[in-house]
């Protein structure tokens, strides 16, 4: 089962981004297990439409590594380092969980903090972990979908190209 979890997200030309990070993480880190893509709403800010993502791996490679892969994915797709929180953006890779780590640093809270409260997050990350254990909550991510007010929020699946 995979142990480190990855939001996938964009609404600047959101299938060739999403497309390229994909590609370009697999010669990164390898195989990986990925949900379906959704189209849905932005929250937080007015903007266009959002394909999202989750993706799940394993690896030896420590947290600064896959952060810095992470980071170097977003570049590759034209994300500024210094990027608006709540603006558009061609490419956001965030870091959810790494195995049952929890810490916060400048670089990183872990368990992700908003995993809990995103549609775009808890629901893929339920779709392809039902059964991962939050380190925190000490629910399976199957239940907190399940506890979600999913109908505030909605996910429409959509193809990648």
């Amino acid at each position: 089962m995979p142990d480190v979890f990855v939001s996938v997200g964009s609404n600047i030309d959101p299938q060739q981004n999403i497309t390229t990070a994909l590609s370009a993480l697999k010669r990164r880190i390898g195989s990986f297990t990925a949900s379906r893509a959704y189209r849905n709403e932005s929250q937080g800010f007015e903007g266009a439409e959002f394909i999202n993502m989750v993706i799940g791996f394993e690896t030896e490679l420590t947290l600064t590594e896959v952060l810095s892969i992470l980071q170097a994915v977003e570049g590759l797709c034209g994300r500024p380092r210094k990027a608006p929180k709540l603006a558009p953006r061609t490419l956001d890779l965030d870091l959810l969980m790494f195995g049952d780590m929890v810490c916060s640093t400048p670089a990183v809270t872990l368990p992700r903090p908003d995993l809990v409260k995103r549609t775009y997050m808890l629901g893929p990350l339920a779709e392809i972990a039902p059964n991962r254990l939050h380190p925190t909550l000490k629910q399976t991510m199957g239940d907190l979908w399940k506890e979600f007010g999913q109908s505030t929020h909605k996910l429409e699946p959509v193809a990648l190209s």
